[in-house]
This record gives structure tokens, sequence and C-alpha cells, in this order.
């Protein structure tokens, strides 16, 4: 056996590598995994840089900011597997959600019409002189502040300007609404159903609402590592893939949630998780619970592919949020994170049905397409 380190953060879609570990999908393939439970982004990212951990549940972004070296030091890192689609939503404070309603908001409204709302919630606060919101989001470069932000500006909110956004991890944003320091947040679950059970927070919008079949986490590594264990990351990848498929069946959406909620995992109760499991999300205390389509996915839509669009579509929000200067070259670099090949080639021993490229075309709800092939012109248009 073959033993590994990953790191990884009490969420629901750490669930692949989890149920690698313990339903026998890495031992089938000779690897003996250690999961360790860490508490921040950031400690994710140092210790896999310094080897620590040979991989790592990751942010989507995370290995284009290591590779481009923005944030921190300069490290190539590549993504050679998803661990799912989806997950992540915006909750805000009830505090903030009753103004909204009085403005338009409500209960499972599209992601336009929330936004509305949050935006003449806004709008008054500044025309009384009140202080700007605060948001948080779990980390520079991650899924969650781009899709926030996407949201924002696509409701003719201003980002850096009409609301103020914070870093904070993901177990401690409950916490910090709870105390009045933020008035919402983006992430991913069960931490908006626990804001929700704990009568403190409302989900606003799911992620998913906002950019269907959105990317999220990935298994990371560093390019050298995965340069000299090739066979090792090729083993680490048929099992993670066979653990999405087995994540995917209903019939295991119990044990797999009882598993998440051991303390050594998430630690939330399997109830709530269940609930991300099944797509069934309750949105505000004492609601009944609401069908949200494909809310997490592990198996369906290639949602284990590494697609470069995905890649590509970081990229332009980096750029666009003025963290990255765009270039030839670090367009190059970003796509080169993401390693469809290492997938495929992983995966040939067992006949698996992959997509054919390796870039699609990615909708969202604001009606705008993000075409990989035309960067440069999305890059321009959405540039704010």
């Amino acid at each position: 056996m073959t033993p590994l380190t990953l790191g990884f953060m009490p969420l629901l879609d750490s669930a692949v590598l989890v149920a690698a570990a313990e339903y026998g999908f890495a031992a089938a393939e000779g690897l003996e995994l250690t999961l360790m439970r860490e508490s921040s982004w950031a400690n994710i990212r140092d210790r896999t840089l310094i080897g620590h951990f040979e991989a790592a549940h990751m942010l989507g972004p995370m290995p284009l900011a290591s590779t481009l070296g923005i944030g921190h030091v300069r490290v190539p890192m590549i993504a050679p597997l998803a661990l799912g689609l989806g997950g992540n939503a915006v909750t805000v404070s009830a505090k903030l959600w009753a103004e909204m309603t009085l403005r338009g908001a409500s209960i499972g409204a599209s992601p336009a019409m929330q936004g509305a709302a949050l935006k003449d919630v806004l709008g008054a606060r500044a025309r009384s002189g009140q202080e700007v919101l605060t948001f948080g989001m779990v980390y520079p470069f991650s899924c969650h502040n781009y899709e926030l932000r996407y949201w924002l500006a696509g409701c003719g909110i201003d980002p850096d300007r009409d609301v103020r956004l914070v870093v904070i991890p993901p177990p401690f944003l409950v916490d910090a609404m709870r105390a009045g320091e933020i008035d919402g947040f983006c992430v991913g679950e069960p931490w908006n159903s626990v804001a929700v059970e704990a009568g403190v927070g409302v989900i606003a919008a799911a992620t998913t609402a906002i950019w269907p079949h959105s990317a999220e986490k990935v298994l990371g590594c560093r390019e050298d590592w995965a340069q000299r264990h090739p066979q090792v990351l090729g083993a680490l990848i048929r099992a993670l893939y066979r653990s999405a498929l087995w994540c995917a069946d209903p019939l295991n959406h119990v044990p797999l949630a009882r598993t998440l909620a051991e303390p050594r995992y998430v630690g939330s109760p399997a109830a709530l998780l269940l609930r991300s499991l099944t797509h069934r999300l309750v949105l505000a205390p004492r609601a009944s619970a609401h069908e949200v389509a494909d809310f997490f996915v592990t198996a369906r839509h290639a949602a284990t592919y590494p697609w470069a669009s995905h890649a590509l579509w970081f990229y332009s929000q980096m750029v666009r949020w003025r963290q990255l200067e765009a270039s030839d070259e670090s367009r190059a670099q970003a796509r080169g994170t993401y390693r469809p090949d290492l997938y495929r080639a992983a995966l040939e021993p067992l006949d698996a049905e992959l997509p054919r490229g390796e870039e699609k075309i990615e909708r969202f709800f604001d009606g705008e397409i993000f075409d990989p092939a035309d960067l440069a012109a999305y890059v321009r248009r959405r540039r704010h």
C-alpha cells in the first residue's frame, strides 16, 4: 500500500475524498489515504506547497493562483480531477432578509429578483448615510469570491464600492453572522444550512442558479510531485472517480451523510448534510424543504472532469477583478493548471465515458455566455 496524506476542509464537497478513504476505493487502488482536516484554505495551500500533503481538497482557482504567483509564492500546481459541481450558496442575515423582503425578495426567487431587492436595500442605506453591508467569502482566489462578485455585479451592485467583502474561513462564518460582524456570505454546504438551522440566516441564492453546474473544488497537487509519481496520481484519480460514482447513488446518501457527520470529517448533523446530497434545501428557518436542481453533483454532467474552460473562466475573473494583468503567458499558464490529459490517461483502463473536448461554453443567470475560444473579447466585455 502506498501511503498518501491529503488535506481537506470540513465541507460537503470533501465527500469524494472521504468516501474513497472510508469505503475501500483508495485501498482497491493500492493507496492508504490519511485525511487531515484543516481550518482554513490558507493552511491547505501552505501545507501542500511545503510537502505536508501530497495532494488536497482545493478551491478551483487555487492551483491557478499558486502557478501564477499571485497572493503568495509562485509554485506550479495542477488540478487533474474535479471533486464535483455546485454546492455553494449565498446566505444573508435574518435582519437583512427582512429588509430585502420589503423590496420584493422571496424564498426561492431567481438570483436576479433577490439581487434587485438587495440593490434597493443598499441604495436606501446609502441615502440615509449608513455603512455599507459586509459579506464574507472564504478566500480571495475562490469560486465563492467570483460567484458572489458575479452575482452582485450582474444585479448592478459594485462589489468593491457598494459592499465590503472580507475573508473568513468556512467554519467561522455562521458565528461571524450571529455576532453581527457580517451581513451575508457565500460558502459551501453545510454552513448555509447551519445558519438557517440556527435561525440567523436565510439562503438567498444557490450558486448553481447563478452559474448552472458551476465549477467547484478540485484535487490539487504540486506539479513536480505529479511528475515524480505518475502511477500514484493515476491510482488516486481512479479511486476518486469510483468514489464519485458511489457518492452519486441515492442509495448511498444516508451512509455518506452519517460518515461526513463524524467530528473528524465535517462534524455537522447528518440531517443537514443529507439536504444537500438530495438537492432539497431548507432555505429559511421553519420553512419547508425546497428542491434545488443539481445543487451538488459528484458524477453526472462530467462532474469529475477538469475542464480547461473552468480554469479559463477563473482566469477571466482574476483579470476582471484586478488580481492579475492579462497576458498570453499568464493565460497559457492558467489553462495548463487543469489537466484533462492526466485524467484521461488514468481512466483509460476503466473504459469510462469521457467528454470529447477540453473546453465548453458556460452560461450564467444574467444571460451572459462564456466562450473560452473568445476569451479576450469576454474579458473586455465584462471588465468592471
